[in-house]
């Protein structure tokens, strides 16, 4: 008799087809196995999920496929890891084969069994020449000497271990004494990295098959990362036991890892958010560095936290888990509160170093000084106010760095017409086209449309369009003309360099642009956020923010925390190293430029007092009835017209009404508005805010919602909709 088997296969979302699909099978199926399923005319890769011990008897008039192959030589994917999927899928309102087969390597998901087989199988080698034979034979066994050694641990020959602080060393026994999860709140260049490799080197010596999950938010963070990982466990546990993964690895690279750690081979896994789904089978520490970071929650498909996740998983399997960050979220400060205690709050207050820069005349703890520029007192339309130019053109002569972040890439936001008021707007979207100087074109950034820099105004045939606002590239200009007559220790003129996502656009071309820097071939490096994190910049000793007031004024409740996490971590990559801060007899300072100085983002930012920052924030959020004393979901729709897109989020507040659905009585929904940017691509696009102070309340009314959801997007009168989704917890408004 037939076996009956329900696979989990990634359906077109909002199918309503359903989690489980039931195929037929000759013989039992382990649950977890991976099988190539028949669906319409297509055949895709599908988790097995559950198979009835004894076989069943099929139903009368029900025919099902069968089971077309199934992939050999990769053991089935725990119970643990479909428990995550399971988890998610149920949580983010998606389906089930969704997130399972999403969560596996790209290159997987198209093999056959027999593609499959071949690229488990060992290489085959060719038989050299019998003249050459002995001497391959020598190589043979030379290499096997290596790799024999690579896995032999051998402690002498792996990195030094640092001496931890005092700070490190509490820190380290909380981890060791308690369950966890821990909130590791770490002044920048406090060592949050070491105790991180403290941690998994604890959690390996163990157990000799234990692995460690270690999360940062930025793909350009993790080969950073890696170096150190790699050599401080690689000589100890072999080649193979650190793997990388991240959307910027090759599809083969991401199976190999995945390969990797799903057998046991790889005992560290350091990954983006995608590597949340990794299949760890022996996970015993996850770590998120940089835990305040939005990187860590997917925008497009199925909107996760990868931060949320790593927290449920290691609830689920027993794994420790250690969120670290100088600036952390404000759900994550709250759940440290000691009258919530859901957390384990750490505190690593102090710079590695910090009695050495403090003689040097740094602020408190080793960090740097925080000086602000009231703009309303500085020459009109000036981009760099005289004070920071001269403190710049300083750190220049004594050969030391400078970091001006500007979170705008391009040379400016638009270009103008005084005569008609034209503006380059894009076609598609209701924003802006950016105004490139380098290649001279004009670039939205939201659907990627480009064209040439028109000769003059399209609307009136004014030659004298000019740009309004500043970018990157426009800051980079301004500084190689005030800097040019500066020169160097060594006196070669100031080198300015940027690093942005223009600059960084051909594969390796980041890497390359950050080693110049480490090597101190740039003088002052300009760049957007991407460099204002995680990055170990050791002659940095200023930083300055030039344009930082625009979130202060955004209607966007999270803008204060946003800003103030970015100008923090930014001021983090000042002073870094103190024995060269000492040597050279610098003050590492951190210079912000605004139109608005005593704001309290400001105030607190000046002491370095992040507690006090998240009192102030959280206070207001509480009488507002924000998160994280409330819980939200959004509801998006697109069509092809505003009009149609609102008529979908109205039907659905008036359906759930006339169905009576559990819970309603307990979620506010909001009207549908437009979205800030409102058109995209020529889709235009539609939101509903959905409130509750339960979170259980919030998630049941969105599972009973769903079906509903399906049906009216069936409606002749719904046909204008391009697609529907659903953000829980989402973190823009």
């Amino acid at each position: 008799m037939s076996h009956i088997v329900y696979v989990a296969v990634q359906t077109p979302a909002h199918s309503a087809v359903g989690d489980l699909l039931s195929y037929v099978s000759d013989a039992w199926l382990e649950p977890g196995s991976l099988a190539r399923v028949p669906l319409g005319k297509r055949e895709l890769l599908g988790v097995v999920w559950d198979t009835p011990a004894a076989p069943e008897a099929i139903p009368d008039g029900v025919e099902l496929r069968s089971i077309a192959g199934l992939l050999q030589g990769i053991e089935p994917l725990n119970q643990a890891w479909r428990r995550l999927v399971a988890f998610a899928a149920h949580y983010y309102q998606r389906s089930l084969g969704e997130i399972a087969v999403t969560a596996l390597p790209p290159q997987l998901r198209d093999m056959s069994p027999e593609q499959l087989a071949r690229r488990l199988a060992p290489p085959k080698t060719a038989k050299p020449p019998a003249g050459k034979r002995k001497k391959v034979q020598a190589a043979e066994a030379a290499q096997a000497s290596t790799e024999t050694m690579a896995h032999t641990p051998d402690t002498n020959s792996a990195t030094p271990l640092l001496a931890l602080s005092a700070e490190q060393s509490a820190v380290f026994e909380q981890i060791e004494q308690n369950p966890g999860p821990f909130l590791l709140y770490g002044s920048t260049g406090s060592g949050k990295t070491e105790v991180y490799l403290r941690a998994v080197q604890a959690v390996l010596d163990a157990n000799p098959e234990a692995q460690a999950l270690v999360m940062v938010p930025e793909i350009n963070l993790t080969p950073q990362l890696e170096e150190r990982f790699v050599a401080r466990f690689v000589p100890q546990y072999g080649k193979d036991a650190v793997v990388s993964m991240h959307s910027g690895m090759t599809n083969p690279q991401r199976l190999k890892s995945w390969l990797a750690a799903h057998t046991g081979r790889a005992r560290i896994v350091l990954g983006t958010r995608m590597a949340i789904f990794a299949s760890v089978p022996q996970l015993g520490l996850i770590v998120v560095d940089e835990e305040h970071d939005a990187s860590y929650k997917q925008q497009e498909g199925a909107r996760y936290s990868a931060r949320d996740l790593a927290i449920w998983r290691g609830r689920d399997t027993g794994a420790k888990v250690i969120l670290g960050s100088a600036t952390p979220s404000l759900e994550s400060w709250h759940a440290s509160e000691p009258d919530v205690g859901r957390y384990l709050r750490l505190h690593m207050p102090s710079r590695i170093g910090a009695a050495s820069i403090g003689a040097a005349g740094s602020g408190a703890a080793g960090l740097p000084r925080v000086r602000m520029v009231d703009m309303g007192q500085q020459p009109k339309r000036a981009v760099f106010s005289p004070p920071l130019i001269e403190a710049i053109t300083e750190r220049v002569k004594r050969g030391e760095q400078s970091l001006v972040l500007l979170n705008r890439r391009g040379f400016a936001p638009v270009l103008f017409c005084a005569d008609c008021n034209w503006k380059s707007d894009c076609p598609h979207c209701s924003a802006h086209q950016v105004f490139h100087k380098g290649d001279r074109t004009l670039r939205c950034h939201h659907c990627g449309f480009t064209q040439r820099v028109p000769f003059a105004c399209p609307s009136c045939g004014n030659p004298d369009i000019l740009p309004l606002g500043k970018g990157t590239e426009q800051l980079q200009e301004e500084l190689e003309r005030l800097l040019r007559n500066v020169q160097r220790p060594d006196g070669n003129p100031a080198r300015v360099a940027r690093i942005d996502a223009d600059t960084t656009k051909a594969k390796g071309s980041l890497e390359q642009q950050l080693a110049q820097v480490h090597a101190g071939d740039v003088d002052v490096l300009v760049g957007t956020q991407m460099v204002a994190k995680g990055h170990d910049f050791r002659r940095i000793t200023l930083v300055a923010a030039v344009q930082p007031d625009s979130a202060l004024y955004s209607s966007d409740y999270r803008a204060p925390e946003r800003l103030f996490c970015l100008l923090m971590q930014a001021a983090g990559r000042a002073g870094r190293d103190a024995q060269y801060v000492k040597a050279q007899g610098s003050h590492p300072e951190m210079w912000i430029q605004s139109h608005d100085p005593q704001n309290a983002v400001y105030t607190a930012l000046r002491k370095h007092d992040y507690p006090a920052f998240a009192r102030q924030q959280l206070k207001e959020r509480l009488d507002a009835g924000m998160p994280p004393y409330a819980f939200q979901a959004i509801v998006r729709a697109d069509a092809r017209t505003q009009e149609a897109a609102q008529a979908f989020l109205n039907a659905a507040t008036q359906v759930a009404r006339e169905a009576k659905l559990p819970y309603l009585d307990e979620v506010f929904i909001y009207p549908p508005i437009p979205m800030a940017v409102q058109r995209v691509a020529n889709v235009e696009r539609a939101q509903m805010l959905l409130e509750a102070g339960n979170r259980s309340a919030l998630l049941r009314f969105l599972n009973a919602w769903q079906q509903y959801l399906h049906w009216l997007r069936t409606l002749p009168e719904h046909r204008p909709l391009v697609r529907w989704l659903v953000d829980v917890d989402p973190l823009s408004i």
